[in-house]
């Protein structure tokens, strides 16, 4: 298993930059109550709009908060976001997408059906209208995203299973007398994990996304409490005095969603057996 990590992460040196952002990103966030920082909402007014400098070291907003600050603690947000929204849609997406596979009849064409709904509509417009219903809040945007990526899992989840159903190990527990469940949860599920995991990284990267568009339109995660999305919309107003205002947490979270898609990435050439990529 080491050995094999080792060649993976030999063949792809360019992953060095994305785990180490992502690595950086997650140790602020998380050390964040810890470190020498200023108050993230914390007003300056002798200091309001000032660029980077010793003092704040990415400048100061429209209302004199730190922007450093405020995007270490942004952070925060987008990884709970990020975690949490894609664990809702796993454990749900993946439940109906085995129950789609496994069972037919009405059970499969309403599941289908509901799924194909959720799909058809389109995907933000349904998380604003929702967080617009629920209000405001980190765990309203969670739960709105986290239903928004349920229909992904579960086609993914389907997609899987589907042809382990015919596999010998699946026919031999059915001729075993063993219950339905058992064939889903002890026989089907732990052979399709890697790919619904994989998968976790990319639709993380989406998230992140989503959330951040989500409080630039005001429908996010209320101030004060920083998230990038709402920094880059608050600094929108002011782009030609302090355009850095906007410009530093945009580049935040764009540098966020590339490297978690090329990790990513490179984990589903892995699972399918290509050799190539960037080296």
């Amino acid at each position: 298993m080491a050995r094999k990590a080792r060649s993976f992460f030999t063949n792809r040196r360019y992953l060095i930059l994305p785990l180490g952002w992502i690595s950086l990103v997650v140790a602020l966030a998380i050390t964040a109550p810890w470190l020498p920082l200023p108050n993230p909402t914390e007003m300056d007014f002798a200091h309001p709009e000032s660029h980077p400098s010793f003092a704040h070291w990415f400048g100061t907003d429209l209302d004199g908060r730190d922007i450093f600050a405020r995007a270490i603690y942004g952070a925060r947000v987008s990884l709970i976001v990020s975690l949490g929204a894609p664990l809702i849609g796993l454990i749900a997406g993946t439940l109906l997408g085995l129950i789609a596979s496994y069972c037919s009849g009405w059970i499969r064409t309403i599941i289908l059906a509901c799924l194909d709904a959720m799909l058809a509509f389109p995907s933000l417009v349904f998380a604003l209208g929702l967080t617009v219903v629920l209000g405001p809040s980190v765990q309203n945007v969670t739960l709105a995203l986290g239903i928004m990526s349920i229909p992904a899992f579960a086609r993914i989840a389907r997609s899987h299973a589907l042809p382990l159903l015919g596999q010998e190990f699946v026919l031999a527990a059915r001729t075993a007398g063993a219950s339905n469940a058992y064939i889903l949860f002890r026989e089907i599920l732990p052979n399709m994990v890697m790919p619904l995991l994989t998968y976790v990284l990319t639709i993380m990267s989406v998230m992140i996304v989503a959330e951040g568009s989500l409080s630039f339109l005001g429908v996010g995660v209320p101030p004060p409490t920083p998230s990038w999305g709402g920094m880059i919309a608050e600094g929108r107003e002011a782009l030609e005095r302090v355009p850095h205002a906007s410009l530093i947490p945009a580049v935040i979270l764009f540098l966020t969603v590339l490297s978690l898609n090329l990790i990513g990435d490179a984990l589903r050439q892995e699972k399918f057996g290509h050799s190539g990529g960037l080296s």
